[in-house]
């Protein structure tokens, strides 16, 4: 039996920031080295962060990224580093180097290039297409793939162990989406089971524009049972060591068969073999003190965590300090101030409520109770004196044509530039509040709602948003956001007693066709097979389909869902389609 001791490196690279990405790796770096670890997993692209889009279309930055590898290299010493980077040969490649004893040892190249949903590698990478490579580390025959590479079956983590893998490390950019954390676990276990080997899951953790990466990074043993998770949403260096038995006599015995070794050949790229220390080879085989598992998060709390990081990330990687957020007394506004509070802290959180003539006193009240109970700063700025203004500045315009949606429009949009001035004045980036219901539909004001620097709720369905703030409200053990703001009906307030309701269907009955027809990519004839309304269906296709020019216009938001309106969904504008 064969003992490796492994840290997977579970670290917040950004994307551009080279220098930075390696100075981070070699932070963790040190805290393998001292551990006493063997073997050092970083993350895929640990150098250029993920995903660096159209950066890789510049020469001088894949110069760059190698001369940051190199660094990372030159840091190493017993500790094997497997780090992620692009390399460069005929085409462009995302890659992982083997890094040991200051120098690079051995390059994989990934093969199982994604390009679906947020994924475009095929449009920057070519697929790797080396014959196996196994690397010999501390007496264990070490397999080395890329994230997509362990999603197909019968790819290289297969061909790997049919080689003589004992373990096999995947070094994962995945982003979060809701329950992908299971379906991940799922994925691996079956795949260490099936290749009768130690598997070993690393995944970034971070924001990155849109995309939000838990972490949550995992290892296994041959038998696909979990022996070690690590915390989603944190950085996190997990050390475990893993016991490696010898796996032949499961593959002799396994009735798929195995091909002949000529046709997967096995090729020791380390010139030399990596021992375990001898210091540690007396301790016993007890488990390494962080070779935890991370409990698992309730369903809320989760999608909770993943936006407030979505938002830090954001603003701390664009360099923004403070933010601005429109106080209405509804519930969106509520959830953002509240999320930007745990993001960014409640100093640097500020609010405003901007009545008008049709503002509830209601509504100012629960927008103060909020700021109180979450110590952020509120002010009130009117904005009767400019929405009066506009309206006798169009009279002459719109003659006696009667007041209809313009009227409620311009107030959104004098709230709009309300906010925007506060920005440009203060250096504050706005928040918007509009959430995925709204945005579906097109409920929302163009240049007034959809307002801001980052739309924190972009991708949350309201339903969601109500059980978030009763959620929040059960974490902290008393009210952050007032039961009367959860409670009451939802309403614009463009006009008197306005209500959600009179311009749309209830929520609880709107989000689930949404779903269908966003999410899971329906027609109108599916639906109405299903059993849904008809009138209900055909409305909400056409509200959607009609709102897709709204959307364009919209500022970036976090990705919570398996497919959220930006780089997940693309329709074209123009479209003439329907069923």
């Amino acid at each position: 039996m064969s003992r490796l001791r492994i840290a997977t490196c579970q670290i917040n690279t950004q994307v551009g920031d080279l220098e930075g990405n390696a100075s981070r790796a070699i932070a963790a770096l040190r805290q393998a080295e001292e551990a006493d670890c063997d073997l050092a997993v970083f993350p895929e692209l640990t150098v250029t962060g993920y995903p660096p889009e159209d950066l890789l279309l510049k020469p001088g930055f894949i110069t760059d990224n190698r001369r940051a590898l190199d660094q990372i290299a030159a840091a190493t010493s017993r500790c094997v580093a497997v780090v992620g980077f692009v390399d460069v040969g005929r085409d462009l490649y995302n890659a992982a180097a083997l890094c040991v004893q200051g120098e690079v040892r051995g390059i994989y190249r990934k093969q199982e290039l994604p390009n679906y949903s947020v994924f475009d590698e095929l449009r920057y990478f070519a697929p790797g297409d080396d014959p196996v490579s196994l690397y010999l580390i501390g007496g264990v025959r070490v397999g080395i793939s890329i994230c997509e590479d362990a999603w197909n079956p019968a790819g290289p983590i297969a061909n790997q162990a049919d080689s003589g893998a004992e373990l096999i490390v995947n070094l994962n950019a995945s982003p979060y989406a809701e329950s992908k954390l299971a379906q991940r676990e799922r994925m691996l276990a079956t795949r260490a089971a099936d290749a009768s080997c130690a598997l070993v899951y690393v995944n970034q953790v971070g924001g990155q524009d849109e995309l939000v990466f838990d972490g949550g990074s995992m290892v296994f043993d041959a038998e696909g049972e979990l022996m070690a998770a690590a915390p989603q949403f944190v950085e996190h260096v997990m050390i475990v060591d893993i016991n490696v038995e010898p796996v032949y006599r499961k593959r002799l015995l396994d009735p798929r068969g195995r091909p002949v070794d000529t046709l997967l050949p096995v090729e020791l790229a380390l010139h030399e073999d990596v021992e375990v220390s001898d210091e540690r080879a007396s301790e016993g085989t007890s488990p390494a003190p962080s070779a935890t598992r991370a409990p698992a998060l309730d369903p809320d709390e989760e999608v909770y965590r993943a936006l407030v990081l979505g938002t830090r990330d954001y603003l701390g990687k664009n360099g923004f300090t403070d933010v601005v957020i429109g106080l209405s007394g509804g519930i969106d506004s509520s959830l953002v101030a509240a999320i930007a509070v745990d993001a960014i802290g409640a100093d640097h959180v500020h609010g405003v409520a901007m009545p008008s003539r049709f503002s509830s006193d209601h509504s100012l009240t629960d927008a103060a109770s909020l700021a109180e109970a979450l110590g952020i700063e509120m002010q009130t700025i009117a904005i009767e004196p400019a929405h009066a203004a506009l309206l006798d500045m169009l009279a002459p315009a719109f003659g006696d044509r009667p007041p209809d949606l313009t009227e409620e429009n311009l107030q959104s949009r004098v709230r709009g530039a309300t906010l925007m001035a506060l920005s440009n004045k203060l250096g504050w980036i706005v928040l918007s509040t509009g959430n995925k219901s709204e945005m579906a539909v097109g409920y929302a004001t163009l240049y007034g709602d959809t307002v801001g620097g980052y739309a924190v709720l972009k991708d949350v369905y309201k339903t969601r948003v109500f059980a978030l703030c009763r959620w929040k409200n059960r974490s902290a053990g008393r009210e952050i956001i007032p039961e009367a703001v959860i409670v009451k009906p939802p309403s614009a307030e463009l006009r008197p007693d306005q209500r959600d309701d009179q311009s749309l269907p209830p929520y609880e009955v709107l989000d689930p066709v949404l779903e269908q027809y966003i999410e899971h990519d329906r027609t109108v004839a599916d639906l109405l097979t299903a059993g849904y309304d008809a009138d209900l269906v055909k409305r909400v296709a056409r509200l959607v389909d009609g709102a897709e020019y709204k959307r364009r216009q919209t500022p970036p938001g976090v990705r919570v869902s398996a497919k959220a309106f930006g780089k997940d969904r693309r329709l074209p504008i123009t479209n003439a389609y329907r069923t």
